[in-house]
């Protein structure tokens, strides 16, 4: 065992919180705000030790406009759990904007404290950096705003488009404004997100300065933008986050157009509206089953023995226009309220493919928050399992993050429910939600699924390495074994064994297709990365 899983869980649960953060400061204190821990670039940005802040008050770290909004964060941080990424400016004498997030923290026997992790925000649009921000850091902040709105409200995310070349002075244009989370979300496509309480970006300013950029270049080209509102309207939390992913996802491939097509020119509430028509298409082709589910192979990195598969979803071609993805179809499902009936839909379909298993393989089926934490869903699943006793025990559920759990008692019991049938739970794409870890501390889980980008971003860090070690030392200290997704080079495959990965998926080991008839030969030390990833 290494020594980083012979430490007491609450020093590496800290460990971790700060990993996750990639941080530059981390900061513990008593639930007065009192600083007990402190760790980083303090030097740097204080021009003091670290040690020297022992004692004093956390609000001492922050710039005075700030610390009103800062002390209210921290009054709610007992009852939520966790502070989300928010972006306050430090008492330095730069003021330097930081994105502070953090964890509340109340294990046994020891007294509740808060940790707290402190890092620059994060502004370059070149995607080659390992700083530069992803569409996906984007999203969650974005969602985070939607589930536990901001004080002064939670703006909305600037969406802007350029074609034509983009220079470098057109990228300062777009990163440099104090406050913003910016990310390029497709090429040509960028978002802008406000600090929490802010008004949205001035998107019409940055338009007008990238015109002028590109009648000075001379190349040719247009600019494009707008905002889409983060207000929701008679919205439920779950309904406003179905409906941005929805939306970003359609900017992403179809740019401004795209958007009022389908319906955001009225913002969330508009789309969802209008949505809501096309329930009865989605909830006929469930019924009709207008859907079949490819499988692809997870194998064991040490052995290269086939585990289980994991059943992917997907829609018939055109269901829902020609341009959308399985994951439009379940976000849409999810909207409008099918998401229970999706997933039992999906669980049977995979319980009959099942039958045709050999020894001891499995399916893995998704499943989401939103499901699991109902007790309608809980009976019919019960009910489902027990019409097919025999393959019943063929099954994996992994439990998928697109829906926070706000009823966690409810979804503790399903899960108990299905492991005492046998039935293993994977936690899926840890890492990649701001829910993950407090799912690995409020369930019992057999397997937890590292997310890809995680495992990706290994391949070119040390910093990055050891976040993926981090999260194998904390899965395996709680008893559950660790998958590694997108897996795509025998390289990859290597790196992840040598962290402590037991399993792998990736087009290394197989893409998806039909069930094999005989299951698959162990994959050997092959080299060479796949085109792209599906």
């Amino acid at each position: 065992m290494s020594a980083a899983a012979q430490r007491p869980l609450g020093d590496r649960e800290r460990f971790v919180a700060f990993a996750f953060a990639g941080a530059d400061m981390l900061v513990e204190t008593n639930l007065e705000g009192q600083i007990s821990f402190t760790a980083g670039a303090f030097r740097l940005r204080f021009g003091a030790a670290p040690e020297s802040f022992m004692g004093q008050d956390l609000a001492a770290l922050i710039a005075a406009p700030d610390r009103g909004s800062f002390a209210a964060a921290l009054a709610m941080m007992p009852e939520r759990g966790r502070l989300s990424p928010t972006v306050m400016r430090l008492a330095n004498a730069e003021q330097t904007p930081f994105v502070v997030s953090g964890l509340h923290l109340a294990l046994p026997g020891e007294p509740p404290r808060l940790c707290l992790s402190m890092g620059p925000v994060p502004i370059p649009l070149d995607t080659t950096a390992e700083s530069a921000p992803t569409a996906v850091a984007l999203l969650r902040e974005a969602e985070t705003r939607l589930r536990r709105p901001c004080a002064g409200g939670g703006g909305g995310v600037g969406l802007i488009e350029v074609t034509g070349p983009l220079t470098a002075e057109m990228r300062a244009a777009l990163t440099n404004q104090e406050g913003k989370l910016a990310a390029e979300l497709a090429p040509g496509r960028y978002g802008l997100l406000s600090a929490c309480g802010s008004s949205a970006p001035d998107i019409a300013a940055v338009t007008e300065r990238l015109e002028a950029l590109l009648l000075q270049q001379g190349q040719g080209g247009s600019v494009s933008g707008g905002v889409l509102s983060l207000e929701t309207g008679a919205l439920s939390p779950i309904q406003a986050v179905r409906a941005l992913r929805y939306g970003l996802t359609t900017f992403t491939r179809a740019g401004a157009e795209g958007l009022r097509e389908e319906g955001f020119g009225n913002g969330l509430a508009g789309f969802v509206e209008r949505i809501t028509a096309r329930a009865g298409t989605i909830r006929r082709a469930i019924a009709q089953r207008r859907f079949h589910l490819e499988y692809q192979p997870i194998m064991g990195l040490s052995d290269r023995v086939l585990h289980h598969f994991e059943a992917l979803l997907r829609p018939e071609k055109g269901l829902l226009g020609a341009e959308a993805g399985p994951q439009d179809f379940v976000t849409l499902a999810e909207t409008v309220g099918l998401t229970e009936e999706l997933d039992l839909a999906v669980t049977e379909v995979a319980l009959q493919a099942a039958s045709g298993l050999t020894g001891t393989q499995r399916i893995a089926v998704n499943i989401s928050g939103l499901s699991l934490q109902s007790l309608e869903f809980r009976k019919n699943l019960t009910t489902l399992l027990d019409a097919h006793p025999a393959v019943g025990q063929r099954l994996m559920v992994e439990l998928t993050e697109s829906a926070e759990i706000e009823e966690e008692a409810q979804a503790a019991e399903t899960l108990e429910a299905l492991s005492a049938r046998g039935i293993p739970v994977c936690l899926d794409d840890f890492g990649a939600g701001a829910a993950a870890f407090r799912y690995l501390k409020a369930f019992r889980v057999d397997y937890v699924k590292v997310d890809g980008s995680f495992v990706q971003a290994a391949m070119r860090s040390e910093r990055d390495r050891s976040f993926v070690a981090s999260m194998v030392d904390l899965s395996v200290a709680v008893g559950a074994r660790v998958v590694a997704e997108r897996i795509e080079t025998e390289e990859m495959a290597l790196m992840m064994r040598s962290l402590g990965v037991h399993l792998g998926q990736g087009w290394h080991f197989g893409r998806p297709g039909p069930l094999p008839k005989v299951a698959p030969a162990p994959v050997g030390r092959r080299s060479g990365k796949q085109e792209s990833w599906g």
